[in-house]
């Protein structure tokens, strides 16, 4: 069987120039002026209202900053300290972004990263509008601009000098470049497929887990290539999407490998995992053991975070972190080492280690299933407040009230995303390469699961699938203008 949409002409999607970008959105918002308009002024006053009311320059944020400023200052890619020493625990991309915007607006002026990515975030308003006219009409693709104009995760994130909001925005690029492609295979048509490559590039360029949409979009021409060669048809427009793609999408992280080979003198095409200098420790033990019972973000923010430098408080060790009274003690024993010193020494960490190993051999299926389907949930379905001033433990109401007003609130309309996208998934018509689209939500969803900071910033690259699913489901059988 094709995957939905393969080898058939999609209404709206015969003639070659219905798939560029440009030319369509113009013409919808052409012919419905006044509803972009005030969409987007819509769009821009709730993302001015987190801009000025709740900016986010975290300690992520401030790292990004002094290696754009070193690199604009000094020409070295690196962090301040006893003079600038080179560094490689941050790709290259937002950095850039960063120093582009201090080199114009001046140094640290990060309010203006703030308004630049808040226009960013309504370019990828109208993406999330393409691809849903690409999958559906004219009638989803306004349902979409909508949803994504008034959805408070991408303007809290737009209000935040971090990744998201660049991450996000060439997800979707991405995306809609590759359902570009996928329309005209058949013709042979390439550029759309060099265009998902450099989206998927820069995606990498800012975030190592970018190089997930290159899987996702690979897999899927993979599967499309194993139908076709089953049912004798010809399948080399898309083997040359294939390689097309990985070689514009790879090629950028040449110079980022070579510097480092020949700065760094070590091979990292990527960042490391850790975010870890070369020389620095990397507590594997103690990541383990979180592992064996981390499940919310909560976590992450009580425990996971603050190690080393400050204390654990057993308090908030949820009664999963243990299997039996004489580990619970042997655990307590650990922490209360690790409290003393406040840092994480090989020994403590080989304790540590010892723990987790006990605990995946007691428990493989929690460790390896349930585990990872519980901090994939809750990274999808807690309210996303972390960057706002709400208790991450909402459910308790210890907050003021307007503070937990704000969790449920943010809370419920998470979940109205989430349900209207299942629903708009469950009624779906014949869209075309919806597999696609799902492929990557899976497949990032997996990938963060096996993660030991659930942090639900990280499925939000999943939000342009969730807007246009919710759309079609509201925009209900409406044709396509």
């Amino acid at each position: 069987m094709l995957p939905p949409g393969a080898g058939r002409t999609i209404p709206g999607h015969g003639d070659s120039t219905k798939t560029r970008y440009i030319r369509n959105v113009r013409e919808i918002v052409r012919q419905h002026l006044r509803f972009f308009l005030i969409a987007t002024l819509a769009a821009l006053a709730l993302r001015l209202l987190f801009i000025f009311r709740f900016p986010a320059i975290t300690t992520d944020s401030f790292i990004y900053g002094d290696i754009a400023k070193n690199w604009l200052q000094h020409g070295i890619y690196g962090l301040s300290g006893d003079g600038i020493s080179p560094t490689y625990i941050r790709l290259p991309g937002y950095p850039a972004f960063l120093a582009a915007l201090f080199a114009i607006f001046g140094m640290e002026h990060y309010r203006a990263v703030l308004v630049t990515q808040m226009f960013v975030d309504i370019g990828t308003c109208f993406l999330i509008a393409d691809i849903a006219r690409r999958m559906r009409s004219a009638g989803a693709a306004k349902l979409a601009f909508l949803l994504a104009a008034l959805c408070p995760f991408l303007a809290n994130y737009a209000a935040a000098a971090l990744t998201e909001t660049l991450e996000i925005f060439f997800t979707a690029l991405a995306l809609n470049f590759a359902l570009a492609g996928l329309h005209g295979f058949d013709a042979g048509r390439w550029r759309p497929w060099i265009g998902c490559g450099l989206a998927i590039g820069a995606a990498i360029l800012l975030r190592p887990d970018g190089g997930l949409l290159l899987f996702s979009i690979g897999l899927y021409l993979l599967g499309m290539v194993i139908v076709r060669i089953r049912a004798r048809r010809s399948y080399f427009p898309l083997l040359r999407a294939a390689v097309v793609t990985a070689v514009v999408s790879l090629a950028p992280l040449v110079p980022w490998t070579l510097r480092n080979l020949h700065t760094m003198r070590k091979f990292q095409p990527l960042a490391p995992r850790y975010a870890n200098e070369e020389e620095e420790y990397v507590p594997m033990g103690f990541n383990h053991w979180m592992k064996t019972w981390i499940a919310d973000y909560t976590s992450v923010e009580e425990i996971y975070w603050p190690v080393p430098g400050a204390a654990i408080d057993v308090e908030k060790l949820p009664s999963r972190a243990f299997d039996s009274e004489k580990q619970r003690a042997e655990t307590l024993q650990w922490v209360a080492d690790y409290n003393q010193a406040l840092h994480i020494t090989p020994q403590l960490d080989a304790g540590f280690a010892e723990l987790a190993a006990a605990r995946i051999r007691a428990a493989p299926f929690r460790y390896y299933v349930w585990l990872p389907l519980l901090r994939i949930t809750d990274m999808w379905l807690r309210p996303r407040t972390e960057l706002l001033p709400s208790d991450p433990r909402w459910w308790e109401f210890n907050d003021d009230p307007w503070p937990s007003t704000l969790a449920v609130s943010m809370g419920a309309i998470n979940l109205l995303y989430c349900v209207a996208a299942l629903a708009g998934f469950l009624r779906r018509q014949s869209l075309p390469h919806l597999t696609l689209l799902l492929t990557f939500v899976m497949l990032r969803s997996l990938f963060l699961g096996s993660l030991e900071n659930p942090e639900p910033r990280y499925t939000l690259e999943c939000y342009p699938v969730v807007i246009v699913l919710a759309a079609v489901l509201f925009a209900k059988g409406a044709a396509t203008a």
